[in-house]
């Protein structure tokens, strides 16, 4: 019986009872929120590959670094959407590819704009959400110090900044970017914003079961086999499309 007692304290405290996953998101609209339907697009879906394998999800919306470190230290079984990494390939097992998010270059229809490469960008004034990744070749040209980038707090401020003119250009993933205006500006505003159609980077986004907690090595595997049965289903395509269509205005 103290066997029994133990082991369920145990997957209690790693996040795993039985076929239930207590994974950790944060806020990241269309694709990730507690007060969004079916929680995001890209939690939707996590739990319906799973829900194919007969596995029940538990959304935890937390700051993103928080998010990340529970999951990391196996005390919520994993975490969604992340891009890869060396580091995060030492800590969790990585899902095969959720969805693919393209960053592009917003900026205001008057500034007349053009580029091919990132040398391009030089000595113009950028902005930069605190803590993002923007691909290798832009992180690299700004820790040579070579492009003049503010860092600033969220999506949302970073916009704002770029209608009043602190800032000429500013990356960031296109749905995202589309949401974001729907939601928090108005037509004017709106009307007054374009981005280029070079794309600045590509991202594959996935799911991340940790290392630390026993049984998601076979986890994952059922994950990837729920995630290829909903997308030959077409059900993927249908809801990346659903998420999209209502932002479709704004542009």
């Amino acid at each position: 019986m103290r066997l029994v007692i133990l082991l369920i304290s145990w997957f209690l405290a790693s996040g795993v009872v039985a076929d239930t996953l207590r994974l950790t998101s944060g806020e990241w609209p269309p694709f990730l929120g507690a007060a969004l339907p079916n929680q995001g697009v890209a939690s939707r879906i996590v739990a319906e590959a799973f829900a194919l394998e007969g596995v029940e999800v538990q959304w935890e919306f937390l700051p993103w670094a928080r998010a990340m470190q529970l999951a990391a230290q196996g005390q919520r079984a994993g975490t969604a959407v992340w891009r890869r990494n060396a580091e995060r390939e030492r800590q969790f097992f990585i899902s095969e590819p959720i969805l693919k998010t393209q960053t592009h270059l917003f900026h205001r229809k008057a500034f007349d704009f053009d580029w091919q490469t990132v040398d391009d960008l030089r000595g113009v004034r950028l902005g930069a959400t605190r803590g993002y990744f923007y691909g290798k070749a832009f992180n690299r040209a700004e820790k040579a110090g070579e492009l003049n980038i503010r860092r600033i707090n969220s999506d949302e401020v970073a916009l704002r900044q770029l209608l009043a003119g602190r800032i000429e250009l500013f990356p960031i993933a296109k749905t995202v970017a589309l949401d974001l205006l729907a939601q928090h500006f108005t037509v004017a505003e709106r009307a007054q914003l374009s981005f280029h159609p070079r794309a600045l980077s590509r991202h594959n986004q996935h799911l991340l079961l940790s290392r630390q907690v026993a049984g998601n090595a076979a986890m994952i595997e059922r994950f990837n086999r729920g995630l290829a049965r909903l997308r030959d289903s077409g059900k993927i395509a249908q809801y990346l499309l659903e998420a999209q269509q209502p932002l479709s205005a704004t542009h």
